[in-house]
């Protein structure tokens, strides 16, 4: 079974990475279960730029496949905001809430009909041989007046999807699971993964 390094110590992300994985001959391993502890910069300019970012140095510090991801959520009526920027939104060590909280706040004038949003998802694979790979996936939705529902994380409770008429806050893993932005990427990623893997 390969080994996988994921770039995160994020339980959630681990969660729903192994979740969508689970049918790969691969084992996920977080950066804590490689004994690393290590602050991966993220300073590139696009969701892409940071998931190559985390991709490669995780690589270059085990030597083996790593898989890194940067998710963002985009709002119309915020030009795309907070886009990159979405775990920076309310400053470094601001929580989801602290973060929900302030994009509510930025969105109390706008109308139900312009609240409309997207998730983002890239996700970059570097392989044993040090070539890098990167796929990005989307879900459209809008932004709630306020939250709903306990599961999931980040801006999960405000972002809404039609298609099931619940938040991703509301979903189950399995519905979150057939829509998500992050699942839309996987998919992407897996048929790379099998065909570099058809090749060794």
């Amino acid at each position: 079974m390969k080994k996988i390094v994921a770039a995160t110590n994020n339980k959630g992300k681990l969660k729903e990475f192994r979740e969508l994985l689970k049918d790969l001959p691969v084992e996920i391993l977080s950066l804590s279960e490689m004994g690393l502890d290590m602050e991966i910069e993220e300073d590139g300019k696009t969701l892409e730029d940071n998931a190559k970012i985390k991709s490669v140095a995780v690589f270059k510090a085990t030597g083996l496949c790593a898989i890194g991801d940067d998710s963002g959520l985009c709002v119309d009526a915020l030009d795309g905001m907070p886009g990159v920027y979405s775990a920076r939104f309310a400053g470094e060590n601001a929580s989801d809430k602290d973060r929900n909280t302030l994009l509510l706040k930025k969105m109390e004038e706008v109308k139900e009909q312009d609240r409309g949003a997207k998730f983002v998802s890239a996700i970059s694979w570097t392989t044993e041989e040090g070539e890098t790979y990167v796929v990005r996936g989307e879900c459209k939705g809008e932004i709630l007046f306020e939250p709903k529902g306990e599961n999931g994380f980040g801006y999960d409770p405000l972002f809404y999807v039609e298609e099931f008429d619940k938040t991703f806050g509301e979903m189950t893993d399995n519905e979150k699971n057939q829509i998500s932005h992050r699942a839309m990427a996987m998919a992407k990623f897996k048929k790379e993964f099998e065909k570099y893997s058809e090749v060794e």
